[in-house]
């Protein structure tokens, strides 16, 4: 199977879906761009290693195309959020 760049917005989906958990728990909301970051770098690295067509090839990109993907999670939750209020 041929994943390569199909591995980054799963990434992003997977955060998102994580940090809807996490809103369900006492833990301040405040953390929940952290926790995606975090969790997206792990994923990244995961990745890596997994997942062959990975778009990085090295450790330091897999971390950086996790965090970035992680914090996208909270971007797009925040654009949701915006356009639903109005």
């Amino acid at each position: 199977m041929d994943f390569g760049f199909a591995g980054v917005p799963a990434i992003t989906v997977i955060c998102l879906l994580l940090a809807q958990l996490v809103k369900q728990t006492p833990i301040n909301d405040k953390w929940i761009p952290i926790f995606c970051g975090v969790l997206g770098g792990i994923l990244g690295v995961i990745q890596l290693y997994v997942i062959p067509e990975f778009p990085a090839h090295d450790l330091l990109a897999a971390i950086a195309i996790g965090i970035t993907s992680g914090l996208a999670a909270t971007g797009i939750h925040q654009i949701g959020k915006q356009l639903t209020e109005n």
